[in-house]
């Protein structure tokens, strides 16, 4: 299951509502989800990947994967969060196959060494199917980052793979926290889940009233009168913050979400100095900038840790440090500005 919703406008004006984080090379790729699904195609093919998505999105991921056709989507009549969308998707897979387990990736994040991921994927399938449970992988922190989830591992649950039950979930902390759950050894929540199908609708079920009120629509087949009615809610709050079976592997892979344009410092090449450019880029005496021009040219000159994007009518400059908090600037844009379709 790939989550391909979303817009990232943390990559504005690059990122727009018609062309998400997803669409852009952020990564090693084309784009994020050509290199999302070129990353599982090789463990289950393309006829049990399915692409989660709005229908506006279905196009233009056809376009950046050209291989997948209509039996490849399943288009969500509304947007209601990831923990309606999986659940129906468990529903559906679990009429063709009861003990099928589902493994939910996110579109947009880079992942490496993908053998060793693909590998890790096939072990945790196993152990959530033996001790029924839902699975997240978890990522051992490089850096106190303010902006991921964090999981306290609790008690050993298969020592063979060194999986846990999970003890907490705690939702993005404050920096000086962060720095205090990378001593004490939680780790990142990754956001991917590995889930017996069965097992997350009995869950949902159990501890999520809201959604489960609604269930005897999907049973019905209607998914248009499900989706107009149920909740927005994620699946982590929804459901595995709720559940008392839940568990967690240590990743042996490295992961990036690729959350805001510091991340692909990251993800992208970097020069001797730093410096990562993408387009009609020229940099001289500039250190530790990300350069990065759809449209025209960028020409920095003696500059330190900033961020510069050339998309369409609009140039950004920002410090890098600030770009996680770009929300905030598009909240005080107007809508001219902020809702700009570029290169389209």
């Amino acid at each position: 299951m790939v989550l391909a919703g979303g817009v990232g406008s943390r990559f504005w004006p690059v990122s727009t509502p018609s062309r998400p984080k997803q669409l852009l090379p952020l990564g090693p790729g084309e784009s994020l989800i050509s290199d999302t699904i070129g990353r599982i195609e090789p463990l289950v093919g393309l006829s049990r990947v399915r692409i989660l998505a709005g229908r506006h999105l279905a196009e233009p991921i056809r376009s950046a994967v050209p291989a997948l056709t209509d039996r490849e989507f399943m288009i969500e009549p509304a947007a209601r969060g990831t923990a309606p969308v999986l659940l129906w998707a468990a529903y559906e897979i679990a009429k063709i196959d009861p003990d099928a387990v589902l493994v939910s990736l996110h579109s947009d994040h880079v992942i490496r060494p993908e053998d060793v991921f693909r590998e890790q994927l096939v072990q945790a399938a196993d152990v959530a199917r033996r001790h029924n449970r839902l699975l997240t992988l978890g990522v051992t922190p490089t850096r106190p980052e303010s902006g991921y989830g964090y999981i306290r591992p609790g008690a050993l649950l298969d020592a063979a793979t060194d999986t846990f039950e999970v003890a907490q979930f705690v939702e993005k902390p404050t920096r000086e926290t962060a720095s205090d759950f990378v001593r004490r050894g939680y780790l990142w929540n990754s956001g991917i889940f590995v889930l017996p199908a069965r097992t997350f609708i009995e869950e949902v079920r159990a501890v999520n009233p809201e959604i489960t009120a609604r269930l005897h629509l999907l049973e019905a087949g209607d998914v248009e009168g499900f989706f107009a009615s149920v909740p927005t809610t994620s699946v982590d709050e929804g459901v595995l913050e709720r559940s008392q079976r839940v568990a967690v592997m240590p990743a042996r892979f490295e992961w990036d979400d690729v959350g805001a344009w510091n991340a692909v410092g990251r993800t992208r090449h970097r020069d001797s100095a730093g410096n990562i450019a993408v387009g009609d880029v020229s940099l001289v005496d500039t250190e530790n900038c990300i350069a990065w021009a759809e449209d025209g040219a960028i020409v920095m000159f003696g500059a330190r840790d900033l961020v510069v994007v050339r998309a369409g009518p609009i140039t950004f400059v920002a410090p890098r440090e600030k770009t996680p908090d770009l929300k905030d600037l598009l909240k005080h844009l107007p809508a001219r500005l902020r809702d700009l379709r570029t290169n389209e």
